[in-house]
């Protein structure tokens, strides 16, 4: 298990985290538990419903079984009670259930979860120990990794929030076969974009292996998940707190994808579909800006395509996409960060960009 399962080890000044990556490897977690230094046998599970019963009950059991003594809560988890409401249900569930702050809480679902119960487990008695277990692509990807725990405002996504790393990140692949299929797809956008700004050699097993890899099935689609990991991990470790650029250029396709998101109600397109949109979005102003080619939007098209993601949007307004852009939290000075391509494989930040090609871009992917 020592290095078999270690997609990376993230490096912060909170602390430094493993990540782990594999098939059915649940009956390990205690073990990682212990090596997290988390050795207090007391933890609070608070599990997507979507995970409710078997997942959750395995987990339990595993834990239980392992000489954890577990206090379960089940809850639901959507974009739209991504709120300030939901995070109290859980405070006063912690304060009922008499949590300590040398006890642990577990965060068992997909971002919205982690995100919600990440910035209750930073708060909650000044800070109680918490890890990730990550159920949905898009978490295990991206979500879970780097201490980003938020929850929604009315005026837009993840305005309030904190950077509060996990003690662990355990993600076992298994949990993945009860997703639906459009969760499961909805992942792979984070995956590529990080192949798009860092790893063109990633980039290219994405193309050329797209039938063993999208299965998800095979020790092949771990390693792969790994390698995406592995990037996300890098770029943490050098900024934790989004200080300098390298952090902002994780936001590939989320300018765009979160003003979607915003403008849909957050109930109209996952969150891997509005950020792929919003990569279609980012080359375009790429190629406008002339650095890179119209042969280069036309491969990141296909790759996404190929893994059936969306890259237009129907019945939206540009003006509406312009004003939740302006809410963007990368903005600096009023002007917004965009975060472009200027090669496959290498991400830049440019702001100050016109308008015009704004609108010019954003009219090749609204249909």
């Amino acid at each position: 298990m020592e290095n078999k399962y270690l997609a990376a080890t993230i490096n912060t000044s909170q602390g430094d985290y493993r990540v782990i990556v594999g098939k059915s490897i649940l009956g390990e977690l205690g073990k990682e538990l212990y090596k997290a230094n988390l050795n207090n046998k007391k933890c609070f599970l608070i599990a997507d419903k979507s995970m409710f019963p078997k997942q959750t009950k395995n987990l339990h059991e595993s834990l239980e079984s392992q000489g954890f003594i577990t206090n379960s809560l089940s809850m639901e988890f959507s974009e739209e009670i991504k709120t300030h409401a939901t995070v109290s249900k859980i405070y006063n569930w912690l304060a009922d259930m008499k949590a300590e702050r040398k006890d642990f809480i577990i965060s068992m679902g997909g971002g919205v979860a982690g995100d919600i119960i990440g910035f209750a487990a930073s708060t909650y008695l000044r800070g109680i120990p918490f890890i990730q277990i990550p159920t949905t692509l898009a978490s295990m990807t991206d979500a879970a990794i780097g201490g980003k725990v938020a929850y929604n405002l009315p005026e837009g996504k993840n305005l309030v929030g904190s950077f509060y790393q996990p003690k662990l990140v355990f993600e076992d692949l298994d949990f993945l076969h009860s997703l639906p299929e459009r969760e499961k797809t909805s992942g792979w956008a984070e995956a590529i974009k990080h192949s798009l700004i860092q790893n063109i050699d990633l980039f290219k097993e994405f193309e050329e292996n797209h039938e063993r890899i999208y299965k998800l099935d095979n020790d092949y689609s771990a390693e792969i998940l790994k390698k995406s990991v592995a990037i996300k991990a890098k770029i943490v470790s050098e900024d934790e707190f989004e200080r300098g650029d390298e952090r902002i250029k994780l936001n590939y396709g989320h300018t765009v994808g979160h003003a979607i998101e915003k403008i849909s109600n957050y109930n109209q397109y996952l969150h891997g579909e509005a950020v792929s949109i919003g990569m279609m979005a980012a080359a375009n102003i790429s190629m406008r800006k002339g650095f890179i080619t119209k042969e280069i939007v036309d491969r990141q098209e296909k790759i996404l395509n190929k893994y059936n993601l969306p890259v237009k949007i129907k019945n939206i307004e540009i003006k509406k996409i312009l004003d939740a852009i302006k809410m963007d939290k990368k903005n600096s000075n009023g002007k917004v960060k965009w975060v472009l391509l200027d090669s496959i494989g290498n991400a830049i930040i440019s702001q100050g960009i016109d308008e015009k090609i704004v609108i010019e871009s954003l009219k090749e992917v609204i249909i």
